[in-house]
């Protein structure tokens, strides 16, 4: 029996609590970063002011601030279904952690292991990887099907030996929208090496699109960054407790070594935890409903999945009746986000135009740097990217039409 299609989403709710909104521009720059809802801010706003305080003491305020950044591990377990927040180690970057765990990885790993990174991955899940060459480690390329312009699991299986330690892989690519299979890439990674190789997923750009939910995606690994879904410029990587528990990055002696103390490094921005929670609280507002937390941000998400991938329908349609633009890459499955060129002008060029006209999207690589070379692309300046977010209209996308319809 089909699923019934989720009630549209309220845009004017939504829109509503997103100050930097009330004005004539108009914000389609998402996949780079989302902008920042009012009660972020102002539970920013309010820990600084009211338990702006080390935590560890025993006084009072000392408690009540701990309580309330352990709240932020709390909310990404429930909002990405993770079993315990004890899996959720945070950081400022997701790139900054992932740097953090290849190296804590090192001792784990013989001469001649392998890694498999994937051609259509942010630079982010690429270049920490690729620097365990340095220790003897093996790191393959997962290259893109030429015909199909996908990931194809057979092309996976080819790579994968006895010796694959690793398969780092994105669960969409924040250029060309592609949505990967992960349960089946990690089902097959952990089929052909008896569970020895590990699976990490890429979330940042796949979260902010619909409901996420670990156990079903079978990821050993899984990154998320909130600022890409309304919260604040904090990252978090949720790991499999056995396989925290065997990494043991390089720390200060005093720090605990439990996990996930002894990943998260210094001391941390405690009003941004506080930030991230209330992100998470309003995506699990969006639409009127009762439950869990946890079930309520499934129900939203869904709502969400099915309002932009009616944006992004609508973009694909006007896009394809200009014969002067040309979409990068065409998945079947994809994340509401656009990749595309102008005939007769440079990436920067057509960004300035939308910008003139107070349109804002991004040109470059957007660090899908290897993506953009394996495509031809990166010496000519790579293309334009128009990302769509929860707070996107229909007159948002018209008005990113209307500005390309008169470059041709």
């Amino acid at each position: 029996m089909a699923r019934p299609l989720p009630a549209p989403l309220d845009l004017a709710f939504v829109r509503s609590q997103f100050p930097s909104l009330d004005g004539d521009t108009v914000f389609l720059d998402n996949a780079g970063g989302s902008q920042i809802l009012a009660g972020v801010v102002e539970r920013l706003r309010d820990y600084l002011l009211t338990t702006n305080v080390q935590h560890g003491a025993s006084y009072g305020t000392s408690r009540a601030a701990t309580a309330r950044v352990h709240q932020a591990q709390v909310h990404i377990a429930e909002f990405v279904n993770a079993a315990r927040p004890e899996e959720v180690v945070m950081g400022p970057t997701t790139t900054m952690l992932l740097q953090l765990l290849a190296r804590a990885m090192v001792p784990q790993l013989a001469p001649g292991d392998e890694v498999i990174v994937s051609r259509a991955d942010h630079e982010s899940n690429i270049g920490p990887w690729v620097s365990l060459e340095a220790h003897g480690v093996v790191v393959k390329t997962w290259e893109l099907n030429a015909a199909s312009g996908a990931l194809e699991l057979e092309d996976l299986g080819r790579l994968m030996t006895t010796r694959t330690r690793l398969v780092a892989v994105t669960a969409a690519s924040n250029v060309v929208g592609t949505r990967p299979d992960v349960r089946a890439i990690a089902d097959a990674a952990h089929a052909a090496t008896n569970r020895r190789a590990r699976v990490y997923v890429d979330g940042v750009h796949a979260t902010p699109h619909g409901p996420v939910d670990l156990a079903a995606l079978g990821a050993d690994l899984f990154a998320t960054s909130s600022y890409k879904w309304s919260g604040p410029h904090l990252a978090a990587v949720v790991g499999a407790p056995d396989l925290l528990a065997e990494l043991h990055p390089d720390k200060l002696d005093p720090v605990a070594d439990v996990a996930p103390d002894r990943f998260e490094r210094g001391t941390s921005p405690f009003a941004q935890h506080a930030g991230l929670a209330a992100a998470v609280d309003h995506l699990a507002a969006l639409v009127p409903g009762e439950g869990t937390r946890r079930e309520r941000i499934v129900a939203s998400m869904a709502v969400v999945e099915a309002h932009e991938a009616a944006l992004l329908a609508r973009l694909l349609t006007g896009i394809a009746a200009m014969d002067h633009v040309e979409r990068i890459g065409a998945p079947s499955r994809q994340a509401p986000t656009l990749w595309f060129t102008v005939r007769g002008m440079t990436p920067d060029a057509v960004a300035q135009a939308c910008a003139d006209a107070q349109v804002n999207v991004w040109s470059g690589h957007n660090y899908a740097w290897e993506l953009a070379g394996f495509l031809g692309i990166r010496d000519s300046g790579s293309a334009v990217r128009a990302g769509m977010s929860c707070y996107t209209s229909d007159e948002d996308v018209d008005r990113l039409l209307a500005v390309l319809a008169t470059l041709g």
